[in-house]
């Protein structure tokens, strides 16, 4: 998709293309992130980590290590006990402890923090910290772990630390009745039942900028100031003063730029922890980095089930019910959201379709790295296994996998606020028309002429084909019911959106707002946001963010929730500060507030441009009281707080073609397109820029990464050289379009973009490669799709 930007004098700001205003710092390396961050006088940590999945520690010795020239401190769990573990918002299962007290649960863990006078001495000293292990067995194979044949901790009775079941969720009656409605059908002579076991694999979030975290104690105003590579620094602020016992108002976090999120920054970590005691307990600024290993051991993963889908339907193709029990690894510990990622995927289990449908999750512990939110957070995996076995079901019954989907979707007309099988209520949606435009926009037929000539010639070629719908923007007040707030870090808020908006006196506006970027482009739609209701050109406008000291209080960026709960709540304030600007241009113009239009220059009289006011004089009123109408309040600035209702639904479907070569395995992407609807959209470049980044993590996962553990817990992928992420060499030109269903949960009417490109698009390239490959007898090839897996898949189908 090519995007021309207008010229000034034709664009629109709330819609239309402007370019982004956080860009030049970004692309001159101008642009600050934690790492840039100096204070005089600053120490560095490193870790002792543990090479142990699973271990007994029996000894630490840290004489050697104190010892060490520039060594200021080393610290063991004795040290810290008494903070207790790191704090999780769902504290289901075992929670992490600052540092490894009395066992280590998977490789990589921190087991003593060592602090020095820079860098290197630290990882230096660290090196000499003696430890010795009681190796214990480990713990990694899913099916072990859910039968408990090593336990993962040991005073845990099972590593099956929770169950969540669904269809619908929270009804026991209708969960049972929608089993059964599935087992009737499955008993039925004209139905056909077909299922596939599918792995959705451990993927390690890679953003270009590593963790870092500085804390600042000063000693004099018993304040704590912390720069943290953070998706939620009120969050942190909130977990870092209940953990020390200090007021929250003592702690200062900044989130300055930072270089990638992916939810891998959704979290709170215990470094983060750490690094701020140290500095209040030493009196000096205290630093810690991540080195890329270090980030594959210590930074959460993502994805990392084993289910079984099951769809039971009619030769025809009307599906009668869909199944899915998954195991989902936890991980060693639960952190932030650990085990309401599972959770998050229940809320699409049912995809944009209107067949009763069951989900049976089964949350384990394993000894490796905890799990968390990873881009789409739950909701990847759920429709990976829905959009697979749909795709399989076409197959096997012999009709186009488009008539199969649109035979079953949910009706346009039972929209808005459409109930999904598996329970939970939509705000809009018309799927057909969005499959539709995606099939006539691509010339579906032409491509599938263009798949039977390159078969006619003994070539691989395969297309695919996938719907998804996504749950985001969440800022709903009653989800503190379901755990989702921030009350376990001793701020009880619940997820709504913040924005303040000030025009100041010189005529330029601050916009301050509880959600930050990490790539997203805020400071540009934020901007635009307000220009459209003040007519200030938005190059007058600054957006902060990420500064708790000075911010209105943010639940943070996930979820791809910003624009739909932070911007709608900025928009509000935005509406509020022009209804007062109006106001008083009423007043100095003596006419009716109904005629007053806002513009670039002021205000004016409509029809009567020469009655007009500058800003300038507006604003002179405004910061100038006694000039203002009788029982107006001085200054021009307003807050709002939003609580939608609702979360919103975003949806789409993708398509893609495949080639593959037998002899080699090798897989390319020869087409792609994608047709989303995020209903109304601010910025069509920054949209089509989330998209394109979505797509190239989902075709990622498809494709190439993968964490892997060896049976005895090692890491076997901590670096580059194994953990393989595609590169523009690896990706075609995708070829994006939109449907636009705007959402009536918020009052600009849009819905998330930031995941829909990852939540669509890895089973699209899945469904083209069995595509490509069925003629040889391959009904599915488990993720990544690298050549020696889809070689092996080629080899077993021409010796059976």
């Amino acid at each position: 998709m090519t995007i021309t930007a207008p010229s000034p004098s034709t664009r629109s700001v709330l819609g239309g293309t402007v370019r982004r205003r956080e860009d030049p710092a970004l692309v001159q390396g101008l642009g600050l992130y934690v790492d840039d961050v100096k204070r005089a006088g600053t120490l560095s940590v490193a870790f002792v980590r543990s090479p142990f999945a699973h271990a007994r520690i029996t000894s630490i010795d840290t004489t050697a290590a104190m010892d060490a020239s520039g060594v200021r401190a080393v610290y063991t769990a004795d040290d810290v006990r008494h903070l207790g573990p790191l704090l999780a918002q769902i504290p289901i299962g075992k929670l992490r402890p600052l540092l490894a007290d009395g066992t280590v649960h998977h490789s990589g863990e921190a087991v003593a923090m060592v602090v020095a006078d820079s860098r290197y001495a630290a990882q230096d000293a660290a090196e000499l910290v003696e430890v010795d292990y009681e190796s214990l067995p480990a713990v990694v194979d899913l099916k072990k772990a859910v039968a408990d044949e090593v336990k993962t901790h040991e005073d845990l009775d099972s590593n099956v630390i929770h169950v969540w079941e669904a269809g619908p969720f929270g009804d026991e009656d209708g969960i049972a009745a929608s089993k059964q409605a599935i087992a009737d059908a499955k008993e039925r002579d004209d139905t056909i039942t077909v299922s596939l076991e599918m792995v959705n694999q451990r993927l390690i979030p890679t953003a270009i900028e590593p963790r870092s975290v500085i804390a600042d104690w000063s000693e004099g105003y018993q304040r704590l100031e912390v720069h943290s590579s953070t998706q939620i620094p009120h969050a942190l602020a909130g977990a870092i003063a209940k953990t020390l016992d200090m007021p929250t108002n003592q702690v200062r976090v900044i989130a300055p730029e930072v270089g990638g999120g992916f939810g891998a920054k959704l979290n709170v970590y215990n470094d983060e922890i750490l690094v701020s005691w140290a500095s209040r307990k030493l009196g000096v600024p205290v630093k810690f980095t991540e080195t890329r290993r270090e980030a594959a051991v210590s930074t959460i993963h993502g994805r990392a089930w084993l289910g079984m889908a099951t769809i039971v339907g009619t030769e025809d193709g009307e599906v009668l019910g869909y199944e899915l029990d998954a195991i989902c690894d936890m991980g060693a510990y639960s952190q932030n959201f650990t085990v309401a990622i599972p959770f998050l995927g229940m809320f699409v289990g049912s995809g944009q379709y209107k067949f009763p449908t069951s989900m049976v999750l089964n949350l384990v512990t394993t000894n490796t790295m905890t799990t968390d939110a990873y881009r789409g957070a739950g909701r990847p995996e759920a429709i990976y296994y829905l959009e697979r076995i749909l795709d399989h079901y076409a197959r096997q019954i012999g009709m186009d996998p488009a008539d199969v989907r649109r035979k079953n979707f949910i009706p346009a007309e039972d929209f808005p606020g459409a109930m999904a099988p598996i329970g939970f209520a939509m705000d809009t949606g018309d799927y057909s028309m969005n499959l539709d435009a995606l099939l006539e926009t691509t010339d579906y037929e032409g491509w599938k002429a263009e798949r039977d000539a390159a078969r006619s010639e003994n070539r691989h070629v395969g297309i695919g084909l996938a719907t998804y719908v996504e749950v985001c923007g969440f800022g709903p007040s009653a989800l503190v019911d379901l755990g989702f707030s921030w009350t376990q870090y001793g701020l009880p808020a619940a997820f709504s959106g913040t924005g303040l908006v000030r025009v100041n006196p010189d005529g330029t506006v601050t916009v301050i707002t509880g959600t930050g970027p990490s790539g997203q482009g805020h400071e540009t739609t934020w901007a635009q946001i307000v220009s459209s209701e003040l007519g200030i050109p938005v190059e007058k406008i600054r957006v902060s963010h990420g500064d708790t000291g000075d911010s209105t209080m943010g639940i943070g960026t996930f979820g791809s929730r910003s624009a739909a709960v932070d911007g709608a709540a900025t928009f509000e304030a935005a509406q509020q500060v022009r209804e007062k600007a109006v106001k008083i241009a009423a007043h100095a113009l003596e006419a009716s507030e109904d005629d007053i239009e806002l513009n670039v220059d002021g205000a004016s009289v409509a029809g009567s441009p020469d009655s007009a006011v500058g800003w300038e004089q507006l604003l002179t009123m405004a910061y100038q009281p006694h000039l203002l109408p009788d029982g107006m309040s001085g200054g021009l600035e307003a807050q709002s707080i939003f609580s939608p209702a609702n979360a919103t639904w975003p949806f789409g479907s993708h398509l893609a073609m495949v080639e593959v070569d037998p002899e080699t395995g090798h897989t390319k992407v020869l087409k792609y397109t994608a047709m989303d609807d995020c209903g109304n959209v601010i910025n069509p470049m920054i949209v089509a820029g989330q998209v394109h980044g979505g797509i190239a993590q989902g075709l990622g996962q498809a494709m190439f990464e993968e964490g892997i553990y060896d049976e005895d817990g090692n890491m076997l992928t901590p670096s580059f050289m194994d953990y393989i992420i595609p590169t523009a060499a690896d990706l075609p030109m995708f070829d994006l379009h939109r449907t636009t269903t705007p959402s009536d949960i918020n009052p600009l009417g849009v819905k998330g973009i930031g995941e829909a490109g990852t939540i669509g698009s890895a089973q699209t390239i899945v469904n083209a490669v069995a595509d490509a490959l069925s003629p040889l007898g391959i009904d599915h090839v488990d993720m990544p799709l690298r050549s020696k897996n889809v070689w092996k898949a080629i080899q077993t189908a021409r010796s059976s």
